[in-house]
């Protein structure tokens, strides 16, 4: 019997749905909002309206791409959090209404969870690579950096955290500081492949364990240029490639650096990343070379799963589905994150 679930994603900007037969996605519809760019970040009150706008003109779109009938689906799974409150109260609603009104049942995801069992999607690839149990994934975005443990689909330990700046925003802020349109992140990692990534240093901090931090190198990031502009105004458009591919080698090698540590104390070789950062090509490259260096299983996400989508919230609903973890018409959207 056929296993049919939408997936429904609305944490941040950009309102998604998916639908899965099973583990294998039919269907990932993902709708940007423009409006952003011209405020140099996501606006938390024009994303929830945007949501509101967008939701059912995807929805709808995702079932015809899917040649799925509403009548068919099995479940809703819809992202509970964490995210922006506004944002995730547009997708909960909507999710919770849709299933009350197919009789059907709900099933609430962690946005980050999803982002890492997002390597179990089935897609174009027959019979896709999939990480084995237990393995260590490097979940990097603009508001989260952990190195979790995996043990089994819903058995997830956090062993390495930010205690302060995610690396996703590390990313935007250099990108800010360098003048680039938002978001700025993706600008960086294009300019810095012209580049050279040994031009400029800049301090890595000093911190113990697994845990992250990336305040200290934003701020030594502007002082630095602060500095150089006073010398020469022309300094940042002259060196741009040459800062982008510096100040990314840095953030990359504070990643990859921790990863390794990471690997060494648990004797895990199985290696994943998710989060939008993983979209970033130095970051997939780097990681590539170490699988050969350390023996490693490495696994990438395709593009399209890297950033915020519904296909990863469909395929951990198909999961939830197969042991009936749903949720009530009681559930509320959450914006921090919550244990796993």
């Amino acid at each position: 019997m056929n296993i049919y679930i939408l997936g429904i994603e609305s944490s941040c900007d950009d309102t998604s749905a998916a639908i899965v037969q099973n583990n294998k996605i039919l269907a990932n519809i993902i709708a940007n909002q423009e409006v952003h760019k011209k405020y140099g970040g996501v606006v938390p009150e024009l994303a929830s309206r945007a949501h509101q706008q967008n939701i059912i003109p995807v929805i709808e779109r995702t079932l015809k791409t899917a040649k799925v009938n509403k009548n068919q689906l099995n479940a809703i799974a819809f992202t509970r959090g964490p995210g922006l409150l506004g944002s995730l109260l547009v997708g909960t609603s909507f999710a919770k209404s849709f299933a009350l009104g197919l009789n059907i049942p709900l099933i609430e995801v962690d946005h980050l969870q999803a982002h890492i069992l997002s390597h179990f999607i089935q897609d174009k690839k027959i019979n896709k690579k999939v990480p084995e149990f237990p393995f260590l994934c490097l979940t990097v975005s603009g508001g989260h950096t952990q190195i979790v443990l995996i043990k089994d689909y819903f058995k997830m330990e956090i062993i390495g955290k930010t205690i302060d700046d995610a690396a996703g925003e590390a990313f935007d802020k250099a990108a800010k500081i360098l003048g680039l349109p938002y978001p700025g992140g993706p600008l960086i990692d294009k300019f810095a492949i012209k580049g050279n990534p040994n031009a400029f240093r800049f301090p890595k901090p000093n911190i113990p364990g697994l845990d992250f931090s990336f305040s200290g190198l934003k701020t030594s990031f502007l002082y630095f240029l602060r500095d150089q502009l006073k010398n020469n105004k022309n300094f940042i458009e002259q060196n741009l490639t040459d800062l982008c591919a510096s100040i990314q080698t840095t953030i990359v090698s504070i990643l990859i650096e921790k990863l390794k540590r990471a690997s060494k104390q648990t004797g895990i070789n199985e290696i994943a990343i998710a989060g939008g950062v993983s979209a970033n090509s130095l970051l997939r490259n780097t990681l590539l070379k170490s699988e050969k260096e350390f023996g490693w299983n490495v696994f990438i996400p395709e593009f399209e799963y890297s950033t915020d989508n519904a296909a990863m919230i469909a395929i951990t609903g198909y999961f939830k589905y197969l042991i009936k973890n749903f949720t009530d018409q009681k559930v509320s959207p959450y914006a921090r994150s919550i244990s796993y």
